[in-house]
């Protein structure tokens, strides 16, 4: 009895540490991807707050595609991390194929490439699109002496329904094309971290 119980209190001890040593990374994460999310959103919006209200209407508009665009990419590499299959790029790592050895790297932590692209980047496109939105339908209530609350409230629903039908739109793409999408991204970066 005491030799069971002895191994049963020393078994839990490395589950313990692995735990804590997770909470720690977590905690670590959490505050990594709030510092990361308020330098983004902050310069995303000094541009937008900079341009927009000083550029010509398409201009504006331009850039308010650009943002809603960037969140739908982001939103669709985020998809494809978690949909990815790691056995095709364990393969192809064995052949010391070019990006294979980071797109294991992200489907390995596909909770947090998804939190970052899906949540933090497509969610402050989604915010300053919004707020790029509001000046647009201030300035097209001016130019054609509209009520500027009727005007807002269209803007604001074609924003939102881009957004959303780009997404949606984007979710099919990143199931049916997860492996290609994760193999391109995974070159991308590959270009600015070299595989060892």
């Amino acid at each position: 009895m005491k030799t069971k119980k002895y191994k049963d209190e020393y078994s839990k001890e490395p589950i313990k540490k692995d735990r804590t040593k997770k909470e720690k990374q977590d905690k670590r994460w959490i505050v990594t991807v709030t510092i990361v999310s308020f330098i983004i959103s902050f310069l995303m919006a000094l541009i937008s707050e900079m341009v927009i209200p000083n550029a010509i209407i398409a201009v504006s508009i331009f850039l308010v595609l650009v943002f809603i665009f960037i969140g739908i990419i982001f939103d669709i590499i985020g998809l494809a991390a978690n949909t990815a299959d790691p056995k095709i790029f364990h393969s192809m790592a064995t052949k010391k194929v070019r990006g294979s050895k980071k797109a294991i790297e992200l489907i390995k932590n596909k909770d947090k490439v998804s939190s970052l692209l899906n949540d933090v980047i497509g969610d402050i496109c989604g915010v300053v699109s919004g707020s790029c939105g509001l000046a647009i339908s201030i300035t097209l209530a001016n130019m054609m002496n509209t009520s500027k609350i009727l005007t807002t409230i269209i803007v604001t629903s074609i924003i939102s329904s881009l957004t959303i039908g780009g997404k949606a739109f984007g979710k099919t793409i990143a199931i049916n094309n997860a492996n290609e999408i994760i193999f391109e991204f995974s070159k991308i970066l590959n270009i600015f971290s070299k595989d060892k």
